[in-house]
C-alpha cells in the first residue's frame, strides 16, 4: 500500500482501487475485499468471514448470546427487526394488502411476489402498437426497421454480423440489434401503467416497477437494511 501525508495526518491509500483510509487498520480490512481473503473463521461450522464483526454476528446462532426471544414460543431471533416481524404470526396480522384484489400478507415480499401476477396481465394487456408483422411467424414490430432486422433471420442473412442502419455498428445477437437500434429511433416500447413513464428496454421497466410495489430486493447483511437497486447497496456497505 502507498502512505501519503495529508495536512496533519497521513491517509493509507489502497493500490489496488486508489481509494484512501485515515488507519491503517481499515485499509487492511477493505484489502481482503481485493484478494478474497477470509481470515475468520467459525469454531463451530468452519464457516469463513472477511471481517471479525461479521463472524461474531453469526455466532450469536450458536451461542445464543444477544439474540430477541419471543415470549410466546420461545423462537429466537439475531435483530430485533425479525422478532417485530415473527410476532405478527401470533398477533393474526397481515399488514401488507394489494390494492388490486385486496388480499393480504404478513411480509412485504410475499405481497410484492403477488403482485408481479397482476402486474404481468397489466404489462401485455399495454403493451404499444406494433403495426408491423412479420409474415413468416407472425412476430410485430413497433418500427419498420426492426421489422428488416428480424426478417433476416428467415432470409438466411441473420448468421452473419447484424448492421445498425442508422450508425453501421454490428451486431451478432438480433436483440441486442433492436434494442440498439432504438437509441436513433427513441423508440420506447416499454411503458408503465401506473405513470406512463417509457423505457427502452423490458428490465428497465421491471427496475424502474420497483418505485411503486416498495420493493426493496437487496438486503445488506451486515445491518439488514434494505434498498431497491443493487447500485444503492453497493454503496451503502462502504460504511461498513
Amino acid at each position: 500500500h502507498q502512505q501519503q501525508s495529508q495536512g496533519r495526518g497521513k491517509s493509507y491509500i489502497c493500490s489496488d482501487c486508489g481509494k484512501s483510509f485515515v488507519c491503517h487498520s481499515w485499509l487492511v480490512r477493505h484489502q481482503t475485499t481485493h484478494t478474497g481473503e477470509r481470515p475468520y473463521k467459525c469454531s463451530e461450522c468452519d464457516k469463513t468471514y472477511r471481517r471479525k464483526d461479521y463472524l461474531l454476528n453469526h455466532q450469536r446462532r450458536h451461542t445464543g448470546e444477544g439474540l430477541f426471544q419471543c415470549p410466546l414460543c420461545r423462537k429466537s431471533f439475531a435483530r430485533h427487526t425479525y422478532l417485530l416481524r415473527h410476532r405478527r404470526i401470533h398477533a393474526g396480522l397481515r399488514p401488507h394488502t394489494c390494492l388490486e384484489c385486496g388480499k393480504s400478507f404478513l411480509e412485504k415480499p410475499k405481497l410484492t411476489s403477488h403482485w408481479r401476477t397482476h402486474f404481468h396481465i397489466i404489462y401485455v394487456n399495454n403493451m404499444v402498437e406494433r403495426p408491423y408483422t412479420c409474415s413468416q411467424c407472425k412476430e410485430s414490430f413497433s418500427l419498420e426497421v426492426s421489422l428488416i432486422l428480424h426478417q433476416k433471420l428467415h432470409t438466411g442473412k441473420g448468421d452473419g454480423p447484424l448492421t445498425c442502419t442508422y450508425c453501421g455498428k454490428d451486431f451478432r445477437d438480433l436483440s441486442k440489434a433492436i434494442r440498439h437500434q432504438r437509441i436513433h429511433t427513441g423508440e420506447r416500447p416499454y411503458q408503465c401503467t401506473e405513470c406512463g413513464k417509457s423505457f427502452i428496454r423490458r428490465d428497465h421497466l421491471l427496475k424502474h416497477w420497483r418505485v411503486h410495489t416498495g420493493e426493496t430486493p437487496y438486503q445488506c447483511p451486515v445491518c439488514g437494511k434494505h434498498f431497491r437497486y443493487k447500485e444503492s447497496l453497493n454503496c451503502h456497505q462502504k460504511i461498513h
